[in-house]
């Protein structure tokens, strides 16, 4: 019996990605990098060596690869994760990507290269590695730190953009005449489903796992979300989007699940297998002569890649209101770039419009990076201390005092809180409602005609049937009452503000109008047969309003029961290098059994402890007289150095999966309170405001002009003007202050 090329082959490509990831294990270096440098022993290149044959299969093994690549980074991501990690993420993450991008392009340019190969070149070096980064944080033990929250999100942030670079370029691609229009409706199309998946998937997915926990063994869930995942990107393919975006939308669903953890760990064996299979085909791909060709252009690509991130990132997050330290030190741990530039090169060679020698390049460019980040994460605090000394202090004095008036709670104004609230409301409800009409003139109708009924009862029943699957949402686009208390404080305003709110009331309602009048002209030929069922369902949702109101209310609290399943938030950042870290007590160590009082946490190191969970229970602003037990986790409030030096007297191990695990009251979080002379606790002691006891709060700062003030006595009196750095429960300090 003959054996399978494909068999064959894959014999090969494990063994050799086997041995070197043996050998990187033992050089402690990425194993990525053993991924490559086997994928570039057994490619066509290299002749010393047993070669693969069938490469094109080797190919889809990879393309497989890449789906679980992403679908794995989606478990990882999450949509609630990018709205938690704030502006400051965000704007550092846009500024570096944009900047990146820019200084590629030129680059590219200057040494003569074509205008898709500049663009793409300059989208390879702008994504940096969110595996790469990650492992070289858990091997140098920097989770804890304060800047590893930032660079966290940034990473998350860039994911996201990374999947728009590739849904531009292949727009760019394909249609170079009328770039921008198809640019910009890719844009909104990408917009479009996006909404349109993540409201249907935490809406239904969550929902199908709840139903069938009790059926689902090991095997099952594996199965079920591997169905998922690929069920997705079929969806993505079908409507023109890469399956690598299906991947990665669906991951990032079930990452707002219960069962996350579950299916991350499921998975991992499969994702780990595949993208070992990618990565090898991307080694395979190297040419080492072309290596030897194209030597300045990939020295110069590390140089964008290093130097540029490592500036842009600084400046981004000194933009976004980060101190100096944060920002020197996220730029230099995202000096890299990994799997999604791969992704990217390979996207330019499959649609044709790249030169060969791109992808040689980012492989290469990958691995100098890759090996030059741990090092320059170990130098980003000498070289913060460096810039300390030999920049102005007036530079300093302003950086700092623009981070600190960045930071801290912002106060809403009515009227911004009213808007914001009626864009995501129209947002929503329109791509749902759009979503229905699409469906029910593309296939519903079809399919009625074809297996029940002829052309004028098959329009009927689609419209019968596609109201009311509308009928909710339009209800709660045209007519739903949003944030009640802002609106009454606006419309008791009469001089100013009431006739703007009667306009957005008007435009809510024309636009209900619209997509019913966009529904019958979808179906109706005549305007007098579509004006009668536009009269007739307008009198329907006024008739039936009560029970639309009863039904969407029953909707919401199912899809925000879904939305708050599994909370992950992560905490703010304070100033004065303080920020909040989780730490669990080990069962060995010497405090267990001692109380607080006796331990001298915040007197000896300068900590604060804001919460105490023990099994299912949470113990906010523990008092003096709490002991701490086996396995308790703390959450802490305090600098790098404080956090570490307490670290090290608790005996502490931090969880791989400790990004996920947090605690139950996700209210808990850093805020920044101004006291003014109306303030109830302007005058009053902290002892005598009673903070601690009716907010379950903890002040553990407090500036006073320019004066800082860490770990305030108790016989602290406010004065106006007095900022308070307060860590508790969010509704219960607002109800206090």
């Amino acid at each position: 019996m003959h054996l399978p090329d494909l068999i064959a082959d894959l014999g090969l490509i494990l063994a050799a990605a086997g041995i070197t990831t043996l050998i990187f294990k033992r050089i402690k270096q990425p194993l990525v990098l053993g991924y490559i440098l086997a994928g570039l022993l057994v490619g066509s290149h290299l002749s010393f060596f047993p070669t693969v044959t069938d490469t094109k299969s080797i190919n889809i093994w990879g393309e497989i690869g890449v789906i679980f690549l992403l679908f794995s980074l989606g478990l990882e991501f999450s949509f609630k994760k990018l709205v938690k990690v704030g502006g400051a993420a965000s704007i550092t993450a846009i500024v570096k990507v944009l900047f990146i991008i820019l200084a590629g392009y030129l680059v590219a340019k200057a040494m003569g290269w074509s205008n898709m190969d500049s663009l793409f070149f300059g989208g390879v070096l702008s994504i940096s590695s969110t595996m790469i980064t990650i492992k070289a944080f858990e091997e140098l033990g920097l989770k804890h730190k304060k800047f590893a929250g930032l660079v966290f999100g940034i990473l998350i942030v860039e994911d996201l953009v990374a999947i728009l670079i590739l849904v531009l370029f292949s727009t760019l691609a394909v249609s170079q005449q009328s770039a921008g229009t198809e640019m910009l409706f890719s844009i909104l199309k990408l917009a479009f489903f996006l909404v349109l998946w993540f409201l249907g998937g935490i809406f239904l997915v969550p929902s199908f796992l709840k139903a069938t926990k009790k059926l689902m063994n090991d095997e099952t869930m594996l199965v079920v979300s591997l169905a998922l995942c690929l069920v997705m990107v079929l969806l993505a393919d079908k409507v023109g989007f890469s399956p690598a975006l299906g991947a990665f939308i669906m991951g990032s669903i079930l990452a707002e699940t219960t069962q996350a953890e579950r299916i991350e760990h499921l998975t991992k064996s499969v994702k780990d297998l595949f993208a070992a299979v990618f990565f090898v085909s991307v080694g395979m791909l190297i040419d080492p002569a072309m290596l030897v060709k194209y030597a300045i252009p990939i020295l110069i690509a590390a140089f964008i890649i290093i130097f540029g991130k490592i500036l842009f990132t600084i400046l981004g997050a000194l933009l976004s209101g980060q101190p100096l330290k944060t920002s020197v030190q996220s730029g230099m741990s995202l000096a890299q770039i990994g799997e999604f530039s791969f992704i990217i090169a390979s996207l330019g060679l499959t649609l044709k419009v790249t030169s060969d020698f791109l992808y040689p390049i980012a492989v290469a460019a990958a691995a100098i990076t890759t090996f030059t980040t741990p090092y320059l994460i170990k130098l980003s605090e000498p070289f913060y201390q460096y810039l300390k000394r030999k920049l102005p202090q007036k530079w300093l004095d302003g950086i700092e005092r623009y981070s600190s008036s960045t930071e801290g709670i912002t106060t809403l104004s009515d009227w911004k809180i009213l808007l914001r609230s009626y864009i995501f409301n129209t947002i929503i409800h329109s791509v749902i409602i759009i979503a229905i009409i699409f469906l029910a003139y593309r296939y519903v109708q079809p399919f009625i005609v074809k297996n029940i009924a002829n052309s004028l009862t098959s329009i009927i029943i689609s419209i019968v049937v596609s109201f009311i699957l509308m009928a909710p949402f339009l209800w709660a686009l045209s007519i739903r009452r949003i944030q009640k208390t802002a609106y009454a404080h606006l419309w008791l305003n009469k001089k100013y503000t009431r006739g703007p709110l009667i306009a957005i009331e008007i435009f809510r309602i024309a636009l209900g109008i619209f997509f019913v009048g966009f529904l019958m002209y979808e179906f109706f030929d005549t305007v007098i047969a579509a004006g009668i069922a536009l009269v007739l369902i307008i009198l329907g949702m006024i008739i039936f309003a009560r029970k639309l109101q009863s039904f969407y209310d029953k909707l919401e609290k199912r899809f925000m029961l879904n939305l708050n399943d599994r909370e992950n938030q992560k905490p703010a950042i304070l100033p004065w290098d303080t920020h909040l870290a989780e730490l669990m007590v080990s069962p060995e160590s010497e405090v267990v059994g001692m109380t607080l009082a006796s331990l001298m946490i915040r007197e000896k190191y300068g900590v604060n402890i804001a919460m105490i969970e023990r099994g299912r229970n949470s113990i906010p602003t523990p008092g003096r007289d709490e002991r701490l037990y086996p396995n308790d986790k703390l959450l802490l409030i305090g600098a790098d150095d404080q956090l570490a030096a307490v670290k090290a007297i608790l005996e502490v191990d931090i969880p791989e999966t400790g990004q996920e695990k947090s605690f139950p009251d996700k209210e808990m979080t850093l805020q920044k309170v101004v006291v003014n002379t109306e303030s109830p606790v302007y005058g009053l002691s902290i002892r005598n405001a009673g903070i601690r006891e009716k907010a379950q709060a903890l002040i553990v700062g407090i500036e006073r002009g320019a004066d800082k003030i860490l770990n305030p006595s108790s016989d602290f009196v406010f004065d106006n003007g007095d900022v308070i750095w307060i860590v508790g429960n969010k509704k219960k300090i607002k109800e206090v202050l």
